[in-house]
């Protein structure tokens, strides 16, 4: 299962450098690249915002 980056991203970075996989894609709202994604949930935990759901 992937997740998503929702509108409440900030584009603070902190989840595009915890992530081990780089599914991170920077932008004004940061996106995950569901094909790199393990779900590893790393992500989840490091946004200071809860803007990482899961699909």
């Amino acid at each position: 299962m992937a997740y998503r980056i929702t509108e409440d991203c900030q584009a603070c970075g902190t989840c595009l450098e915890s992530c081990p996989n780089e599914a991170i894609i920077e932008g004004d709202i940061y996106r995950i690249d569901p094909d790199k994604c393990e779900s590893c949930g790393t992500c989840i935990e490091a946004c200071p915002t809860g803007a990482i759901i899961e699909e």
